[in-house]
C-alpha cells in the first residue's frame, strides 16, 4: 500500500491526472528530444535525396527552405500530439484579426529598417548606392539566379525561417513555459517571465552568428522581449510573424548584413561608415546602439495597435491556461454533475 501510494505521488509530478497529459516540464523537455530526432532524420533524408538529385542552385534554394518547412510541421505535430492543445492556443488561429495583425507586422518591419537607412544616411554614418545584384554570401546560391528571381527567392526563404522561429520561440516554447510558471508566480508573474526567457533564448541562439557581440545579442533579446509582447498581448502570431519576416528581408534588400550575413542579393549597397557601435558594423544594425531607439518606435508602434484593435493594452492571462482538443476530469465531473 505504501509502495502504490508513492508511485502515484511520483506519477502526480510527471503527468497532470486532471488534463491526462505531461505536465510542462516533462513534455518541453520530450518535445525538444522527439523534434531535434525529429530533425535529424528529417536532414537526413534530405541528403539522401540530395545526393540522388543533381545538386543545382534550385535545388539546393528548394531544400533549405523544405528544411525550415518541415522542421516546422514535425515540430509543432510532436507539440500538438504532446501537448493536446488546439492549433489557436499556439497563436495560430487564422482568422481575420489574425491577418490584420500580420499585415501591421509586415509594415512595422519595413518601416523600421528604411528609417535606420534614411537616419544613418542624413548623419553621414553610410554609404548608399543603387546596385540591383546577387552577391556570393549568404546561405542561399542565389548568383545563380537573375536578380529578380534572387529577390523573390530570398523573400520565399525569409517567409519561411522567421515564421519557423516565431512559432517555436514564442508559440510553442513561450506558450508552455507560462503555463508551467503559472502555478508558481500566479498567470501574468509567468507570462513576463516566459517572455524574458524566450527573448533571452532568442538573444543566445544569434550568438555564434559572425560578428557577434554582446551588444548584438542583448539588442536582439530585447527585439526578442518585442516579438514576445506583440505574442502575449494579441494572443496571436500574426503581429510577430509579419514583422520578422519583413524586417529581415527589408534589412537584406537594403543592402545591410542580417544578423551578420550578407543575403547574397540586394537593391542597395550600402557601407557602414560611422562608430561601429553605432551602426552595428559587419552586423548590421542589430549590433549597434542605432537598433535602441527603433526598439523604443517598435514598442510605441504595438502598443497603439493594440489599442487600436483590442480596445486595451494587457497582458492575456490566456497564455498561461491550456486551451486543450482533449476533454479533461473536471469537464467529465461538471457534465456528470
Amino acid at each position: 500500500m505504501v509502495r502504490s501510494d508513492f508511485i502515484m505521488e511520483i506519477r502526480r509530478y510527471i503527468v497532470n491526472p486532471g488534463e491526462r497529459r505531461l505536465r510542462a516540464p516533462w513534455r518541453v523537455t520530450l518535445w525538444v528530444f522527439l523534434a531535434g530526432f525529429g530533425l535529424v532524420l528529417l536532414s537526413g533524408v534530405i541528403a539522401v535525396t540530395s545526393s540522388v538529385v543533381r545538386m543545382t542552385p534550385t535545388v539546393a534554394v528548394v531544400r533549405q527552405i523544405a528544411i525550415f518547412a518541415a522542421g516546422t510541421v514535425v515540430a509543432v505535430g510532436i507539440g500538438y500530439l504532446l501537448d493536446r492543445r488546439t492549433l489557436p492556443d499556439y497563436g495560430l488561429g487564422f482568422d481575420r484579426q489574425w491577418w490584420r495583425d500580420a499585415a501591421f507586422g509586415l509594415v512595422l518591419g519595413v518601416g523600421l529598417p528604411t528609417l535606420v537607412l534614411l537616419v544613418e544616411m542624413a548623419v553621414g554614418f553610410i554609404e548608399v548606392s543603387v546596385a540591383l545584384a546577387t552577391i556570393d554570401s549568404g546561405p542561399l546560391p542565389l548568383t545563380a539566379f537573375g536578380p529578380p528571381v534572387a529577390v523573390l527567392l530570398l523573400g520565399a526563404f525569409f517567409l519561411v525561417q522567421a515564421t519557423t522561429e516565431e512559432v517555436l520561440v514564442r508559440g510553442y516554447l513561450l506558450t508552455n513555459t507560462a503555463e508551467g510558471l503559472a502555478g508558481w508566480v500566479g498567470k501574468r508573474g509567468a507570462i513576463i517571465a516566459a517572455t524574458g526567457l524566450t527573448g533571452a533564448l532568442f538573444g543566445v541562439l544569434h550568438w555564434t552568428n559572425p560578428s557577434a557581440s554582446l551588444l548584438s545579442v542583448t539588442n536582439i533579446t530585447l527585439y526578442g522581449l518585442l516579438l514576445g509582447a506583440c505574442y502575449v498581448l494579441t494572443g496571436r502570431l500574426g503581429v510577430a510573424s509579419g514583422f520578422h519576416v519583413a524586417w529581415n528581408y527589408t534589412l537584406a534588400l537594403l543592402g545591410f548584413p542580417v544578423s551578420g550575413l550578407r543575403m547574397g542579393v540586394a537593391l542597395l549597397s550600402t557601407d557602414a561608415t560611422g562608430p561601429t557601435v553605432v551602426t552595428g558594423g559587419e552586423f548590421g544594425p542589430e549590433g549597434g546602439l542605432v537598433a535602441l531607439p527603433l526598439l523604443a518606435v517598435g514598442g510605441a508602434a504595438l502598443y497603439w495597435w493594440v489599442r487600436r484593435e483590442y480596445g486595451a493594452v494587457a497582458l492575456l492571462e490566456d497564455i498561461a491556461i491550456p486551451d486543450l482538443r482533449v476533454r479533461t476530469r473536471s469537464d467529465t465531473t461538471n457534465q456528470d454533475g
